[in-house]
């Protein structure tokens, strides 16, 4: 099989019984032939546009919601909006949602298949790299409350997901770096080893399609490992927040200016760092790491980080307190971990050194 085809399906079990992923370059024409009257289709905006050649039948459905992909669409505030639209386009139990475009997309599909009608079916094209290679399986979708980021969800997993690479020419390179940034993520939980084969290839991932799926399809493994272990974030799956409590905080401080792999992986370099000051990691992998992380976040090095609102977001984490945070770090072989840390000087002071220099060192 060619390297561009690593492999067509991968079937991960979850609670409701097992779905599946296909890579399916022509999932979206394919998609397009078979509309049906019980299908709803909640699309990216831009992705209608950018995809209309591959959507003529889709598009032209009843029942379609395009929505903006961006964070004030996936608020609490918006659901009663796209209820309205599915309950006036007649949506019944045993009707499918179909969600065509990248996270935002995802969450709200599924948080809305998870309870409207006490239950849809909902199945997922993803067409970010972000959403490809990390968020697509897991079953998890979250939800904004106000100011605090993805606090309301659910776990309600898809029938079926369906990967095509082609619609990934459209993105901008920052957003090809924010997929990168996962799965730079999921090998790093893999094991030192994995992390630098992934970064040996790094270039390559930019531009060789072949070697992206590749690793698209290894992240999705190594996640799907993680996942059918314990699917509802109660024990090991907590680590594939690696990077994502530092990296929320700075999106959240940075008012989203810092995209959310991009976040995730100055999140990780931020990790490292702190592990590394507070004596649970070493130095020697902090800094092997760096410079991986470092040119995939290259751009937003510089973004201002307010302190006391990246501190504010930090303890608004669902898993924090005001006293004690759970943070996911490296330990002295670069084996990813669950730590709870108090909120206490030696703490704060880490993560300030980090704000102030560690990005570009």
């Amino acid at each position: 099989m060619a390297a561009s085809r690593v492999s067509d399906r991968l079937t991960i079990q979850s609670h409701t019984g097992p779905y599946t992923v296909t890579f399916d370059d022509a999932a979206l024409e394919r998609l397009d032939a078979a509309v049906a009257p019980d299908m709803h289709f909640l699309i990216d905006a831009q992705v209608a546009v950018l995809h209309a050649g591959s959507l003529t039948s889709v598009l032209a459905s009843p029942s379609v919601l395009l929505i903006d992909a961006n964070e004030a669409s996936k608020s609490l505030d918006r659901v009663p909006g796209y209820v309205d639209h599915l309950v006036a386009h007649g949506v019944r139990r045993g009707h499918t949602l179909v969600a065509v475009g990248g996270g935002v997309l995802q969450d709200i599909t599924c948080f809305l298949a998870a309870t409207l009608l006490r239950g849809l079916s909902w199945q997922f094209y993803p067409t970010t790299l972000l959403a490809q290679a990390d968020s697509c399986i897991g079953s998890k979708s979250s939800i904004n409350v106000g100011q605090l980021k993805n606090v309301l969800g659910t776990f309600t997993p898809p029938t079926a997901v369906w990967i095509a690479d082609p619609v990934l020419c459209t993105l901008a390179e920052h957003d090809i770096r924010s997929g990168v940034g996962e799965m730079l993520k999921a090998h790093a939980i893999d094991g030192p080893e994995a992390f630098d084969r992934i970064a040996a290839d790094y270039a390559r991932l930019l531009d060789d399609v072949g070697v992206r799926r590749r690793y698209v399809y290894r992240s999705l493994e190594i996640k799907k490992r993680l996942i059918e272990q314990d699917e509802f974030d109660h024990s090991i799956r907590n680590i594939m927040n690696y990077g994502h409590s530092f990296g929320h905080a700075i999106e959240s401080a940075t008012g989203f200016e810092v995209p959310h792999g991009i976040a995730v992986t100055m999140g990780m370099d931020m990790a490292n760092h702190v592990s590394a000051q507070l004596g649970v990691g070493a130095r020697t992998h902090c800094d092997r790491m760096h410079r991986s992380l470092a040119t995939n976040f290259a751009g937003f090095e510089r973004v201002e980080i307010p302190e006391e609102a990246f501190f504010a977001a930090l303890s608004h984490d669902k898993k924090n307190t005001d006293q004690q945070f759970t943070v996911i770090l490296p330990d002295h072989d670069a084996r990813i971990g669950r730590y709870t840390r108090s909120n206490d000087a030696a703490f704060r002071s880490a993560c300030r050194r980090y704000l102030a220099e560690g990005r570009t060192r």
